[in-house]
Order: C-alpha cells, then structure tokens, then sequence
C-alpha cells in the first residue's frame, strides 16, 4: 500500500472510531480504559477535585484536544459541544485551586485555547490567559525554570523541572502574543534555554527531571524519574524535548532552539528499533521488553514538525522514521474494535510502575495528530 492510501485509509478509521467512542464518553474525561475497555472519568464529581486521579489530572486536556482535531477534519458541530463540556469542568480547577500544577498547558492548549483559535470563543480565551498566568506563576527566577509538581510528603520538590514543561510552555507564548506581553515569552524562553543548559547531553538524550536549589538558583543534579534511571534516556522525554524545542524556535524563532531540536531528533533516529516498536527507555536493558506507544506517538509527532522547518532535501531523515513509528503503530498497537474505547494500545507511564502496556488518552491524541499532520489537516494547537 502507498504511503497516501495509508494515511487515507488511518484518517478514515479515526473517523469511525472517534463517531462512537466520543458519543459513548460524551459526558466523561477519560484518561485509561479499564479490563473491559471502557473509559474512566477524571471529571467524577463524587470525586475530590484537588485529587490527582480528579479534575486536576495533567491529561485532562487531550480528550477536548482530540474533540477539537475531528472538529477540524469533518466540520461535525457536535465535536464542539463536546469539547466545550470538558473546557466547563476543567475550569472548576481555578475556583479549586489547590490541586492545579505545571501541567495546566496540557490541560489547557488542546482544549481551551484551541477553542479560541478554531472558534474564536472569547470565554476559551479567558480560560486559558487565567491558566498562562498560573503557570508563570510558577516560575523562580533564580534558575531560570518553571517548578514542577506541589509539595509532597516525602519530597521536597521546590527546586525541580522536568523535560514535559517544554510542552506547558506553548501556553506562554500564546498568551504573549495574545496579549502583547512580552513577559510570558521571556519565562518561556528562560526556561527553555535552562533546559537546554542542563537537560539535553551532548549526543542528544536527554534528562527527565532537573534539580536547582530554589534559593540560589545554582543546578544540583538530575534524576532518572520515570526513565530505567539516572543517565538512562526516557523515550516519552525524548518526545517532548524534540517536539517541545520545535514549538519554542517556531513560537520565538531562536535558532537553537531548532538546533536542539534537531539534536535529540537524530539520538531518537539512531535509536528506533528495526521493529518501529519504541521500549519505554532506549538505554534499557532488553528483558523485560517494555514499551511505551504514547512515546512513540510524541517522537512521530515532533519529528514530522521538525520535518516542516528544514530545507526540502532534508525533510524524510525526519518524516521517514516518523511514518515508520506510525506505521507499526498502526500495524500493531492500535484497536479498531468496539471492543476498547482507546485506539492505542501498549502504553507505559513509567519503567519502574508495577502497571505497564495499558491505554491512554493522549497516546489517542499524539497519534490521531500526527496521522492529521500527515493528512495535512487541521491548524497547529502548540
């Protein structure tokens, strides 16, 4: 099968898939399906909202963001209202306050501000500029980084950033052009070059969590976090170095931020299995074969925008392993059924779990994406 009638043929399987799954879930936001293959929900109101399995769950944005690229692929109106049901309890969490965190870009970009660049909706826009301030609130200015987590009981977490807030930190460049404020891009931009600094070693792997000392800003060490550990090379951290260094050289146009990008990229190239099956961490050991289909689907994601930013003669040394990704994905991982919510299977929140090879919801979205970046649907949501 040529490679157009694959894409053809995904998008039209999306299509179906989505149709049921999203009427079935229309009042849920889902997170994992359960052993029968049926969605949670994170939004449960006999839940506590300050909770980390509730409202304030990081992954809370993707199933609007998934809503928001159908909308964009078929022009079915009741995507939005669907998506707007998530955008309403997800706003719950300001009122609540205490349970929010670094990740309310994931929360908020692929739900609320996609609402406002797809719709114009202004109460999406208001939604999302509240989580931009919260999220620079954040940041300490001796180290330059945005803190990640609250505090926990056994862990003193002031001085720590992680790799994914080069995600998080898309919804400070929005709000910087949104507003005309150039604040939010220079928080953006200093903790993306702290990152750089201290998170991407010199063959491209790079550290999941980082540790500064919040007093004098000074760096204090890495950790392995959800990686097989320290040192090792954390796919899933993989993909958001990658995809996230894309977003910040498109949203400021600083070129090494791109060069970055391209530097993890290639690690990830000389690293994909013959199989296209991606393992949780490249550095782990072969047995036991764990893997990690959600990292899979970030790196294909970021190396198809990498593709879009370098000279027509180089774009397939990053399209080619990204379809390569997206193809044993597709050929092996994923559900079609009405058996399972989740369309991607095989996913791993961390190597050192007890749980592996389960589904997730932005698993869904990154490859649902990538599929629609091939297809050339839809307008950029990070």
């Amino acid at each position: 099968m040529d490679e157009q009638r694959w894409i053809t043929d995904t998008v039209e399987k999306i299509r179906e898939k989505i149709s049921w799954v999203s009427e079935k879930n229309k009042d849920k936001i889902p997170y994992t399906t359960d052993e029968n293959g049926n969605y949670d929900d994170r939004s449960d109101s006999t839940k506590d909202w300050n909770a980390d399995d509730g409202l304030n769950w990081w992954t809370n944005g993707f199933w609007g963001g998934i809503l928001w690229l159908l909308y964009q692929d078929t022009g079915n109106e009741r995507y939005i209202d669907m998506a707007r049901k998530c955008e309403k309890k997800l706003e719950q969490t300001f009122s609540d306050f205490y349970g929010l965190h670094h990740d309310v870009g994931f929360m908020f970009l692929p739900a609320a501000v996609a609402d406002y660049r797809i719709t114009g909706n202004e109460e999406a826009k208001k939604a999302a500029l509240h989580a931009a301030n919260l999220l620079a609130g954040r940041f300490n200015p001796q180290g330059n980084y945005i803190r990640a987590w609250n505090d926990l009981p056994d862990q003193d977490t002031r001085g720590w950033a992680i790799i994914d807030c080069m995600f998080n930190i898309s919804l400070l460049y929005w709000a910087s052009k949104e507003t005309g404020d150039p604040r939010y891009r220079h928080i953006a931009m200093r903790h993306a070059d702290s990152v750089m600094t201290h998170f991407i070693r010199k063959d491209g792997s790079v550290v999941h969590i980082g540790e500064f000392d919040p007093e004098t800003g000074a760096f204090v060490k890495s950790h392995g976090g959800q990686g097989y550990g320290e040192g090792s090379a954390w796919t899933r951290g993989q993909g958001w170095a990658l995809y996230g260094f894309v977003n910040s050289y498109t949203n400021s146009g600083k070129e090494e931020y791109l060069d970055t990008a391209k530097r993890v990229a290639h690690y990830c190239i000389a690293n994909i299995p013959e199989s296209g099956i991606i393992p949780v961490d490249f550095r782990q050991p072969e047995k036991p074969a764990l893997e990690d289909s959600c990292g899979a689907c970030v790196i294909a994601g970021g190396l198809i925008e990498l593709a879009g930013y370098v000279p027509e003669n180089e774009k397939q040394v990053y399209l080619r392993p990204a379809v390569k990704i997206l193809k044993a994905i597709t050929d092996t991982r994923t559900d079609w059924s009405r058996h399972c919510d989740a369309i991607v299977q095989n996913c791993t929140g961390a190597y050192h779990d007890s749980r592996h090879h389960f589904t997730m919801v932005y698993a869904d979205y990154f490859y649902i994406e990538a599929i629609y970046k091939l297809n050339g649907t839809g307008i950029r949501i990070w």
